[in-house]
C-alpha cells in the first residue's frame, strides 16, 4: 500500500534557495562589471578577469576541503556561519579600494560560497523523501537560477548607475537577509545525524557509473560560462565604443 508522501518543508527550501540566490549573484555580476572595476583600480582588464579565475579555482579547491574540515559542525550552524561570512566578504569588496583587497574578497567569498551551496544541496535531499528529492533540490537551486536571470542584470545596472562597489554593498545586504532567515527559521535540530561524506566517500562516489561523465560535463559547463562570461562586457564595449561605467 502506499504510503501519502510527507509535504515539502517549503519554507525551509526557500530560506535555502534565498542564501543560493546571494551566491549566484554575487558569483556572475561581477562580469558585468569589470570594465568600471579595472578603470578604478587602475590594472589591465586581464588583471580584473583574474578577478573571477581566483573566485572560481578557490571555489573548486577550497569547497571540497573546507566540506571535510567541518564535516562535525552542526548543519544549521554550518550555513549561518558560511552565509554570515559571505555577507561579510561582500562588504570587504565595498570598500576595497584595492586590487589586493578586492582579490582577498573575491578570496574569501569563493570559499564561504563553495561550503554553503553544496551543504544547502545535500541538506535540502535529506528533508524529503526519496520521490521528493528531485522536487527539493530544484526549488533550493532554482534561488541559482533566478540570480542568473535577474539578480545579475539588476546588480550590472546597480552597478553602472551607482558604481561597482554598490552592487557588492547590495548583496552584502542581501546575505544579511538571508543569514538572518538561516538563523531565525531553520529548526536548532534540522540535518542532525546527517554528517556528510568524508574524502574516501566523495572519492568512491565519482568512480561510480556516469558519474565521472557527469563531473566532466559539468567541468565544461562551468569552463565554458566563465570564459565567455568574464570578458563579455570589455568585448561589448570595444565593439559598441561605449566608454567603461564606473
Amino acid at each position: 500500500m502506499d504510503h501519502p508522501q510527507r509535504p515539502l518543508p517549503t519554507a525551509i527550501l526557500y530560506l535555502l534557495a534565498l542564501g543560493m540566490f546571494a551566491i549566484g549573484t554575487e558569483s556572475f555580476m561581477i562580469a558585468g562589471l569589470l570594465p568600471g572595476i579595472a578603470s578604478d583600480l587602475g590594472v589591465g582588464e586581464a588583471s580584473a578577469g583574474q578577478l573571477v579565475t581566483a573566485f572560481a579555482l578557490t571555489y573548486a579547491l577550497g569547497g571540497p576541503v573546507l566540506a571535510i574540515v567541518t564535516a562535525n559542525l552542526p548543519r544549521r550552524a554550518l550555513l549561518v556561519i558560511a552565509m554570515a561570512a559571505f555577507a561579510l566578504g561582500n562588504a570587504l569588496a565595498w570598500v576595497s579600494h584595492s586590487y589586493a583587497g578586492l582579490m582577498s574578497a573575491r578570496i574569501l567569498l569563493a570559499l564561504t560560497a563553495g561550503l554553503y551551496a553544496p551543504a544547502a544541496m545535500a541538506l535540502a535531499g535529506t528533508l524529503v523523501a526519496p520521490a521528493q528529492r528531485g522536487r527539493a533540490l530544484a526549488m533550493v537551486s532554482g534561488g541559482m537560477t533566478v540570480a542568473i536571470v535577474l539578480g545579475v542584470p539588476l546588480g550590472t545596472l546597480l552597478g553602472n548607475a551607482l558604481g561597482w562597489r554598490a552592487t557588492f554593498g547590495a548583496v552584502a545586504l542581501l546575505s544579511l537577509a538571508a543569514t538572518a532567515g538561516l538563523a531565525i527559521g531553520l529548526p536548532r535540530s534540522l540535518g542532525a545525524g546527517t554528517a556528510p561524506p568524508g574524502l574516501r566517500a566523495r572519492i568512491d562516489a565519482a568512480r561510480l557509473p556516469g558519474v565521472l561523465p557527469t563531473l566532466l560535463v559539468t567541468l565544461a559547463w562551468g569552463t565554458g560560462t566563465y570564459a565567455t562570461l568574464t570578458y563579455l562586457a570589455p568585448y561589448l564595449e570595444q565593439v559598441s565604443h561605449l566608454p567603461p561605467e564606473r
